[in-house]
C-alpha cells in the first residue's frame, strides 16, 4: 500500500508522530511518503493522487488542515475544499480539530476526529476548565502511541482498536474521554 502522511511541521503537534513513525517497518507499507512542508498545494495534490492511503494530521478547522506556514502558496490550508475531490477514492485518516465537519461536508470516507483537545487552552474552551498540562499530555501521548501500534491495519480495525485502547484511558482522563467521544469511522 502506498501511504502518504501530511503533517505540517509544528512543534505543538509533534506528539502525533508516533502514529506514522514506524509505518516503513510493516511489510505492506513499503512505500511511505511523509510531507511536513516545503511543497506547493499542486505538488501535494499530485502526491495524493499517487498514493492509496492518506494520513492527514495537525491543526485544522471545518475548512481543512492548516498549513501553519509550512507550504508554498497554500493560502492557510494544505487540505481544503479544493482537495476534497481527489480524496474521495482514497483510504483516509483525518486527525485535526473539527475534521468531522470537513469530512461530512465533502462526503468523504475514513477514520476522523471531531473537535480534538490537544492543548490546555482547548480544554478550557471545550468546558474542561482547570485541566492541567499533564492530563492533556497523557491523552495526546496515549492516543498517538495506540493509533501508531495499529497504523498498518484496515481503517475499521484501527477504529475498533483505538476506541478500545484509548477508551481505557478515557475512563480516568477527561481530555481523553472528550476526544474518544469524537472519533468516527464511515
Amino acid at each position: 500500500m502506498k501511504t502518504l502522511v501530511i503533517h505540517p511541521q509544528d512543534s505543538s503537534t509533534d506528539f502525533l508522530t508516533p502514529i506514522y513513525m514506524n509505518l516503513k517497518s510493516f511489510p505492506d507499507f513499503e512505500d511511505v511518503t511523509i510531507i511536513r512542508g516545503g511543497m506547493t498545494r499542486a505538488d501535494v495534490d499530485q502526491e495524493i493522487i499517487k498514493h492509496d492511503r492518506i494520513i492527514m494530521m495537525g491543526h485544522g478547522s471545518p475548512g481543512g488542515l492548516f498549513s501553519v506556514g509550512q507550504f508554498i502558496d497554500s493560502q492557510g490550508y494544505i487540505i481544503s475544499h479544493g482537495t476534497a475531490d481527489i480524496l474521495k477514492d482514497k483510504e483516509c485518516i483525518f486527525i485535526w480539530c473539527n475534521a468531522d465537519r470537513f469530512v461530512e461536508t465533502h462526503n468523504l470516507k475514513g477514520l476522523y476526529s471531531g473537535m480534538f483537545i490537544s492543548e490546555v487552552s482547548e480544554a478550557n474552551y471545550c468546558g474542561l476548565p482547570g485541566t492541567p498540562q499533564d492530563i492533556v499530555d497523557e491523552s495526546n501521548d496515549v492516543f498517538a502511541k495506540e493509533l501508531g501500534l495499529v497504523a498498518e491495519r484496515s481503517l475499521s480495525e484501527m477504529y475498533e482498536c483505538i476506541k478500545n485502547s484509548y477508551g481505557i484511558l478515557a475512563e480516568g482522563n477527561p481530555v481523553a474521554e472528550y476526544n474518544h467521544n469524537r472519533l468516527y469511522l464511515n
